[in-house]
C-alpha cells in the first residue's frame, strides 16, 4: 500500500502486510490487513496508540480516535476518548464511521446508533432502517434501504437538506454532503463557497465529501476532485519570473515582461491578477497588490476591510499584509490602508526607505537605517532593536531585519524558533507567519522556525530571491523559475495561532479607508480542510475519514 501527501508524524508512512482496506483520519491512518489485523500509523498521542489485537472486518479512522468492527460484529474503538467517541455501545454492528468527536454505527437491523460528543444533534439518528451511515464533524447522513438520504445535526449551510430521489451512496463532509445516484451521477448540497458542492458531469462509482472539497471515482478509474485545493499555492507555473511573493495560501509572480501571474487559493479573487505591466508584486493574506510602471498601486482580492482599496498617487513600493496594506510614497512617506486594529495602519510621521505589512503589525526602515514598527506588539513583534538595518520584513507574530553587515536579526514571538536566525551573512530575509527564510550571499536559501517533517527545508541550489508566506515559502532560481514548498503537512499540523478569525469590527485606517465588514477568515477556514490526498485515499480504500514578501 502506498500513501502520499504530508507525512506529519508518519501519517503518510506505509502499513506492513497486504491491506484490503484503508481509512484516513485527520492526522493518522489505519489499514485492515488481509489477516484481519488492524495497523495504524501517524499521530500517536491519541489516535495511533494501542491498536487492539484480534481479527476485524472493517476499520474507520476519525480525527484522534479509530473504530473497528470485529468478526463477531462488536465495535471496538481506541484513541482520544475525552468526549466519549471511543466508548462504543454493546451489541452487534455491520458498519462503523468514526469522525471528529463522535462515532456512528449501523446495526444489522438497519438502525443507526451514535455515541460521543453531541454537536447540534449530530448523534441523534432518526428512527428507521438504513443501509449506510456517514458521520462528519457537525452532521451525519444515512442511506435508507429504499435509497432515500436523510441527514441530521448541524445545518449551518444546508448540508442536512438532502434532495429527494434515490441514491446508492452518501458521504457527509465538513459543511456539505454528496450522494451518488443509481445512474452514477453525483449530487452535492450545502456549503458551496469553494465549489465543493458543484459536482462535475459524468458517471462515477464512488464519492467522498471532504473539508472544503469533494472527490469522485469515475468508472475509468480516474479521480476527479472539485472545490478548494489546499496545496495549490506551491504549484508554480512554468516559465521565467523576476520576482515572487508568497501570500497566505496563494502566490504571485512577476514575469520578466512585467505581467503578473498568481496561483493557489482564489476564494476572494486574490489570484485573478489584472493585465498590464507591473514592476513589483506583493501577495497578502487573501489579497494581492502590485506596483504599476507609472508608480500607481493596484490591489485585488479580499477587500472586506478596505485592504484592496489602494489610494491614488505615486508609490515606489507596496506591501500587502494580513488584512491591511502599506505603500511607500516617492517622497518617503508611508501610507497604510485597510484594517487598523491595534494601530497597524497608523503610520508614524517621517520619511522611510522601506515598508513591510505583516499580519497584525507593520514595520518600516527609516532613511538612516533605523527600524520602526507599529501595530500589535504581542510578544514584542513591534519592539524593533536599535541600530541600522538594510532590510526589514514584518511577519505573522515576529519581524526580521538584515543588519548593515549582513547578519539576520529577528524579534517577537519565538514559539517555533522563527526568531532564531541562522548565523552568517544574508542578502535578504522574509518573515512568514511562524517561520522565516533568508537568502545567503551565495544564493542559498535557509529557513528557520516552524518545520514539520522538514517542511521548512528549501530546495538546494542558488536563488535570486525568497519569500516566506503564511503556509508556504517560495524562491526564484537563478534561471528565473519559481519553486515553492509547503510548511504544514496537514490540517492538524496547522498551529492554532493561524486559525484565528479575521478582525471582528470595522475601523478607520490612517489611509482614511473604512473596513468592509466581517466574515470568516481564510486562515480559520483552512483549519477545517483536509489535504486532497486524504479524500483520494478514502475513495480508493473504501470509506476513510478525513504569505508575503520581504
Amino acid at each position: 500500500m502506498l500513501c502520499a501527501g504530508g507525512g506529519w508524524d508518519g501519517a503518510a508512512a506505509q502499513a506492513g502486510g497486504r491491506a484490503v482496506a484503508v481509512s484516513v483520519g485527520a492526522v493518522h491512518a489505519c489499514a485492515l490487513l488481509d489477516s484481519g489485523a488492524i495497523e495504524c500509523w501517524g499521530f500517536r498521542n491519541y489516535a495511533g496508540a494501542a491498536t487492539p489485537a484480534g481479527v476485524f472486518r472493517a476499520v474507520s479512522a476519525g480525527w484522534y480516535h479509530s473504530c473497528g468492527v470485529r468478526e463477531d460484529g462488536a465495535v471496538e474503538c481506541w484513541g482520544d476518548n475525552r468526549t466519549g467517541p471511543a466508548t462504543a455501545p454493546d451489541g452487534i454492528f455491520s458498519a462503523v464511521s468514526a469522525d471528529g468527536r463522535y462515532s456512528c454505527g449501523l446495526r444489522p437491523s438497519g438502525a443507526v446508533r451514535c455515541w460521543g460528543f453531541r454537536p447540534n444533534g449530530a448523534t441523534k439518528a432518526p428512527a428507521g432502517r438504513f443501509s449506510a451511515v456517514s458521520a462528519d464533524e457537525w452532521h451525519s447522513c444515512g442511506l435508507r434501504e429504499d435509497g432515500a438520504v436523510v441527514c441530521w445535526g448541524g445545518d449551518t449551510a444546508g448540508q442536512t437538506a438532502a434532495p429527494d430521489g434515490t441514491f446508492s451512496a452518501v458521504s457527509a463532509g465538513k459543511e456539505h454532503s454528496c450522494g451518488l445516484r443509481p445512474s452514477g451521477a453525483v449530487v452535492c448540497w450545502g456549503d458551496n463557497r469553494f465549489g465543493q458542492a458543484t459536482a462535475p458531469d459524468g458517471i462515477f462509482s464512488a464519492v467522498s465529501a471532504g473539508g472544503r472539497y469533494s472527490c469522485g471515482l469515475r468508472l475509468s478509474g480516474a479521480v476527479a476532485c472539485w472545490g478548494f485545493r489546499y496545496d495549490g499555492a506551491t504549484e508554480a507555473p512554468a516559465g521565467r519570473f523576476s520576482a515572487v511573493s508568497a501570500g497566505g495560501i496563494h502566490t504571485c509572480g512577476l514575469r520578466e515582461d512585467g505581467a503578473v501571474v498568481c496561483w493557489g487559493d482564489n476564494r476572494y479573487g486574490q489570484a485573478d491578477a489584472p493585465s498590464g505591466a507591473f514592476r513589483a508584486i506583493s501577495a497578502g493574506g487573501s489579497h494581492s497588490c502590485g506596483l504599476r510602471e507609472d508608480g500607481t498601486v493596484v490591489c485585488w482580492g479580499d477587500s472586506r476591510y478596505g485592504q484592496a482599496d489602494a489610494p491614488s498617487g505615486e508609490f515606489s513600493a507596496v506591501s500587502a499584509g494580513g488584512w491591511h496594506s502599506c505603500g511607500l510614497r516617492v517622497g518617503g512617506a508611508v501610507v497604510c490602508w485597510g484594517n487598523n486594529d491595534s494601530g497597524r495602519a497608523d503610520v508614524p510621521a517621517g520619511r522611510f526607505s522601506a515598508v513591510s505589512a505583516g499580519r497584525y503589525h507593520s514595520c518600516g526602515l527609516r532613511v538612516d537605517g533605523a527600524a520602526e514598527c507599529w501595530g500589535n506588539n504581542g510578544s514584542g513583534r513591534a519592539d524593533a532593536p536599535s541600530g541600522a538595518f538594510r532590510a526589514i520584513s514584518a511577519g505573522g507574530y515576529h519581524s526580521c531585519g538584515i543588519r548593515a553587515g549582513g547578519a539576520a536579526e529577528c524579534w517577537g514571538s519565538n514559539g517555533h524558533g522563527q526568531t532564531d536566525a541562522a548565523d552568517g551573512a544574508f542578502s535578504a530575509v522574509s518573515a512568514g507567519w511562524l517561520h522565516s527564510c533568508g537568502l545567503r550571499e551565495n544564493g542559498a536559501v535557509e529557513c528557520w522556525g516552524y518545520s514539520n517533517s522538514g517542511r521548512a527545508e528549501p530546495p538546494a541550489g542558488a536563488h535570486s530571491t525568497v519569500g516566506a508566506g503564511g503556509f508556504h515559502a517560495c524562491a526564484l532560481g537563478e534561471d528565473g523559475t519559481a519553486a515553492c514548498w509547503m510548511i504544514y503537512s496537514s490540517v492538524g499540523d496547522v498551529p492554532a495561532q493561524l486559525r484565528e478569525p479575521p478582525p471582528a469590527a470595522p475601523a478607520t485606517g490612517s489611509g482614511g479607508l473604512l473596513d468592509r465588514g466581517t466574515g470568516r477568515s481564510g486562515f480559520a477556514a483552512l483549519a477545517a480542510l483536509g489535504a486532497a490526498i486524504l479524500a483520494l485515499l478514502a475513495l480508493l480504500g473504501l470509506r476513510g475519514r478525513h504569505r508575503r514578501s520581504s
